[in-house]
């Protein structure tokens, strides 16, 4: 169920928070257990069972890491079979085929074995990846064990940030899980934050995808680029905005997760940029990866060792493709560079400078990230670097956006949110915020009764 269908907004949220408040507190995380798995199992009923298979799993290994505190190595053994097989229902469904067929193109003799088809459970890297955090959270006692299975399983499913995250570490949020309270003035903040994120998918991401896609398929260098800047729009609009939405959802909930874009497009070097991207992704490696691998306290080589782990992880979870790894592992390489020599560079180059050095790095990482096809990835970037001609027909579907990606290249800064304040501070300045949100909604409604179906991009994660 995509949280910009009429379905969502019409059907399923306004029954939810209907349950939801009429619920007896003590049971409201119930039912936001039984709405949750309704949520996952409306488009894929039959991973419902692989979900609770997970859940249970996770609860059972969390209880026993409580248990063996007391002896050390026992817990640790405990731990590292809790992710063990974290892992192993991860790679089952996202890396077998891959790792089939990338064996079988260095070995021939596998090649009449058939690789499998198996189908990947939406969400299912977010959702494992925050059951991980939860056993070892107990395990480093940074939070308690959870002695309710509903509990732990309204954690692992809550509906707004099952299927794209952000990713909520169990830490963060082990406290509201027991004792979080709602009011007005959070569900109204809650409504407006939904609200940003859904005109973010609907009347930006959505746009720019539809350039990109048109820009593709026309010649010259000046389409790529432009092409390659829609889609780094359509990205960060796709995944800011299911953020903002999960985000807003939860707040109407009484929860508040973190935040998990920080204006990425306004940095001025690639480290900024990943402070301020998918920073729940960031710091999930951060803390459970690049730190317990030494991060950079056993000298230099160990740091860069460390480095290129974690960013080839982060480059294969995001999918089971060669272009994935390269792209995880483009941007070790170039973090690796900046904090060796590069920083210092950029600290005596002027900042429009650096900032369009990012922006350049950036672009041609989504090149990348896109293209899973290494011929198709090769010709567009020829195509970029050719210094050719761009046609008309190119040149007038640019034309023809470009008001809109001149507004989507705004939104991407923090004006809106600085002009949004400075109106909030004028008397009239909450009646201005309540029409502007009405004004938003009414848009994207209109623009959801024309759009075909448009999945959010890292609902395939």
């Amino acid at each position: 169920m995509l949280f910009s269908s009429n379905v969502f907004l019409y059907f399923y949220l306004p029954i939810v928070l209907m349950l939801y408040y009429l619920s007896p507190r003590k049971l409201r995380n119930l039912t936001l257990f039984v709405v949750s798995l309704i949520f996952y199992g409306w488009g894929e009923p039959v991973y419902v069972v692989l979900m609770v298979a997970t859940i249970l799993l996770n609860y059972v290994f969390g209880a026993w890491v409580w248990k063996r505190k007391a002896q050390q190595k026992s817990a640790k053994a405990v731990l590292a079979a809790g992710i063990a097989a974290n892992l192993l229902i991860l790679g089952f469904f996202k890396y077998a085929g891959f790792v089939m067929e990338s064996l079988q193109a260095v070995l021939p003799f596998l090649s009449a074995v058939k690789v499998p088809e198996i189908t990947l459970p939406i969400g299912i890297s977010f959702y494992v990846f925050q059951s991980m955090s939860y056993i070892i959270d107990v395990y480093r006692d940074d939070a308690p064990v959870q002695k309710n299975p509903i509990t732990f399983g309204t954690y692992v499913t809550l509906f707004p940030q099952l299927i794209a995250g952000p990713i909520v570490r169990y830490a963060d949020v082990a406290q509201q899980l027991q004792s979080r309270r709602e009011n007005m003035t959070k569900f109204a903040s809650g409504i407006r934050m939904f609200v940003v994120g859904l005109a973010k998918k609907v009347l930006l991401a959505n746009q720019m995808g539809a350039l990109w896609q048109e820009l593709q398929a026309q010649p010259g260098t000046l389409g790529a680029w432009v092409g390659m800047a829609a889609y780094a729009l359509q990205l960060y609009f796709d995944f800011s905005g299911y953020s903002d939405m999960a985000i807003g959802l939860g707040r109407m909930l009484g929860f508040e997760f973190l935040i998990n874009f920080d204006y990425p497009y306004i940095s001025k070097s690639v480290t900024e940029f990943w402070r301020r991207w998918h920073i729940s992704l960031s710091t999930w490696f951060r803390e459970y990866v690049y730190i317990p691998l030494g991060g950079n306290r056993k000298g230099i080589k160990r740091q860069i060792l460390n480095l290129l782990i974690v960013w080839g992880l982060t480059g294969l979870w995001h999918g089971a493709s060669w272009n994935f790894l390269l792209w995880g592992l483009y941007y070790g390489i170039l973090l690796i560079l900046e904090k060796v020599v590069l920083l210092k560079v950029l600290k005596k180059t002027p900042a429009v400078v650096n900032h369009l050095y990012t922006m350049v790095i950036v672009l041609l990482g989504w090149s990348l990230f896109y293209f899973e096809d290494m011929g198709a990835l090769g010709n567009f970037l020829a195509k970029a670097f050719s210094l050719s001609a761009t046609p008309v027909t190119g040149i007038n579907h640019i034309l023809a956006y470009l008001p809109l990606m001149l507004v989507s290249a705004i939104a991407a800064t923090p004006a809106g949110v600085l002009a949004y304040r400075k109106i909030r501070e004028k008397s009239w300045g909450q009646y201005a915020a309540i029409g502007v949100c009405a004004v938003l909604m009414l848009l994207c409604v209109a623009a959801l009764v024309s759009q075909s179906y448009n999945p959010f991009i890292y609902f395939r994660f």
